[in-house]
């Protein structure tokens, strides 16, 4: 037999009052969350509470449904390479949420199962209703309320360490949630608030791809990227410049920023952008920027979409935050099958 799950977090502010959630069918599903952490901390919680409440089931195929590429990359791909480094990454820089990538490496072991990449807010069914519950958890703590839990995954899912018994008060769940390493060695009922590890001093924040993002965070989480990761190929009876158009304005929305594995794939390796002020900004210097602040929408206005060669399309647009407007340009690339950012610059309108 499989179990098929989606998993999902949510991050209000991100970071913020911060939820996780699995959900199977509305008689099997589950949700926590802290007062403050991060999307992607809750994306990674999720996968880490189905691991352990399935643990009485450890013959049975666990399908994981994911809309975060961050997480299913760092669990199946990354966390080799980190454990034989000392749970650092290939530049010397310690890896973040390492405790709950720890948790989930030992859950990990005697199971059997794969992870699927569905898009977010896309209408699945499943992933749908885990985002609701993780988002539902995120609120709850934002406004000091009970969380609704769920059923969770039969008789047993109470006994695995979990997150969010129904005995445990918010702030006791929220401290649990962080694994049962923390719970072991007695953590205080109000858990501390999650920081990344590693995290170096505040720097200017980016000025034109993503808007109003907020000071500098933690260094590129994806120095070990597989470039073959899921992408979003052009689709049929679709102009390559509609595509383009259409990745433009998901990058322009703070949940594509906030999931680190999505900007990844739409950025080019080879990535820069001229600011304002003159610096120039690699994709490396441009990821470190988004796991603290993905910044605030932009809306997209259209200004033109010029085909520069069979791979090269040239995108001018002006975006319109709630501090102005923008004049921006962005050169984008057919790399494979997969339409990605290579080059972008933008002025401020006066």
């Amino acid at each position: 037999m499989t179990i098929t799950a989606a998993a999902d977090g949510s991050a209000l502010g991100n970071p913020g009052p911060a939820g996780w959630a699995w959900y199977v069918d509305d008689n099997c599903w589950r949700a926590g969350g802290w007062p403050h952490g991060t999307n992607n901390q809750g994306e990674l919680m999720a996968v880490l509470d189905l691991f352990r409440a399935t643990a009485h089931l450890p013959g049975e195929d666990l399908h994981i449904l994911c809309d975060s590429q961050y997480v299913i990359n760092a669990v199946t791909k990354w966390m080799p390479g980190w454990k034989r480094k000392g749970w650092r990454k290939a530049d010397g820089k310690p890896v973040l949420n390492v405790d709950l990538l720890k948790d989930i490496d030992q859950a990990l072991v005697g199971r059997k199962y794969t992870f699927e990449w569905v898009r977010g807010h896309a209408g699945h069914d499943l992933n749908e209703a885990a985002d609701e519950r993780a988002r539902g958890a995120a609120t709850s703590y934002q406004q000091g309320v009970a969380v609704r839990q769920g059923p969770g995954f039969g008789p047993t899912a109470g006994d695995a360490g979990m997150a969010g018994t129904s005995t445990a008060a918010p702030d006791a769940r929220g401290a649990a949630a962080l694994g049962g390493r923390e719970a072991a060695q007695g953590a205080s009922a109000r858990p501390a608030t999650p920081s990344p590890a590693g995290a170096g001093p505040a720097r200017t924040r980016p000025e034109q791809l993503f808007g109003e993002a907020g000071r500098f965070g933690q260094p590129d989480l994806f120095s070990e990227l597989d470039e073959a990761a899921p992408a979003t190929a052009p689709s049929d009876g679709v102009s390559p410049e509609k595509v383009v158009e259409s990745l433009e304005r998901e990058l322009l929305q703070p949940e594509t920023r906030a999931d680190l594995g999505r900007a990844a794939v739409l950025l080019h390796p080879d990535f820069t952008e001229i600011g304002s002020s003159g610096r120039i900004w690699t994709r490396d210097a441009m990821m470190m920027a988004l796991e603290e602040s993905p910044g605030g929408t932009a809306e997209l206005e259209l200004l033109g979409a010029d085909r520069l060669g069979g791979d090269t399309i040239l995108l001018t647009y002006r975006s319109h935050t709630r501090t102005g407007t923008v004049l921006r340009s962005s050169l984008w690339v057919l790399d494979g099958p997969q339409w990605r950012l290579r080059f972008h610059q933008g002025t401020a309108e006066v």
